[in-house]
């Protein structure tokens, strides 16, 4: 299997190690590097990458914010010389957190597991529903049910033909859970499922009698997948 990655690294040496461990992996297929997050994000956009080896303490926009604020889909190893931001990282959902200067079979073990949860994810079948934590149980969800998702606060409120149900999980929870092909994120505190929605202005998209904003950070994306539906 090829894994496409790039590396986000503001230290030129660090920058460079990393590289030449990729390099020596013949199924790692390096598609760019970066020496901010702000410049990957761009990228990112409009390339599909399998994996992030990503930095954390950068200039202007830092590897956690990165994760927290925007749309990753792609599987991430977290590569720093600071580790209390370990658990940070874990919470987000990361592959493996590499501290500096890690050797080459440390980057391998990373890699290695980024390889088995792929594999995991091509061998998943289309699933019908999925499970959300609520306060008290673990809640059962059609996907065909689910009319968009809303960020309120701490929590996330599912909107389902049915039914209202309010969680902790995170949306970088959600976008790893659900398929984009079916719910996808349009806005920082939205997901809609494509088969509801009604109709697309400008901005706007409606749900029935909702309108939903559509932001610029995923306006591409989601026309992307309008249009191949």
């Amino acid at each position: 299997m090829t894994i496409t990655c790039i590396i986000v690294e503001d230290e030129p040496l660090a920058m460079e190690r990393t590289q030449n461990y990729v390099l020596k992996l013949p199924f790692l297929q390096l598609l760019n590097m970066f020496d901010n997050a702000a410049d990957a994000l761009i990228y990112l956009k409009t390339v599909k990458v399998d994996l992030i080896f990503l930095d954390i303490n950068m200039a202007e926009l830092s590897g956690i914010q990165l994760l927290e604020n925007n749309h990753i889909s792609s599987q991430v190893i977290i590569t720093t010389a600071y580790q209390q931001y370990a658990i940070k990282g874990f919470d987000l959902k990361v592959a493996d957190y590499l501290l500096k200067p890690f050797t080459f079979e440390r980057f391998i073990q990373g890699v290695e597991r980024v390889q088995q949860l792929l594999a995991k994810n091509q061998l998943q079948p289309e699933r019908k529903f999925f499970f959300v934590k609520t306060a008290y149980r673990l809640e059962k969800i059609m996907l065909d049910e689910v009319q968009y998702i809303e960020g309120m606060r701490d929590y996330r409120r599912i909107v389902t033909t049915g039914k209202k149900i309010m969680t902790l999980q995170t949306f970088r929870d959600l976008e790893q859970e659900l398929p984009p092909a079916v719910i996808c994120r349009v806005h920082k505190s939205y997901m809609v499922s494509l088969d509801k929605i009604s109709a697309v202005e400008k901005d706007c998209i409606r749900v029935g009698a909702v309108e939903i904003p559509l932001s610029e950070t995923y306006r591409k994306a989601f026309y992307e997948r309008i249009n191949a539906k």
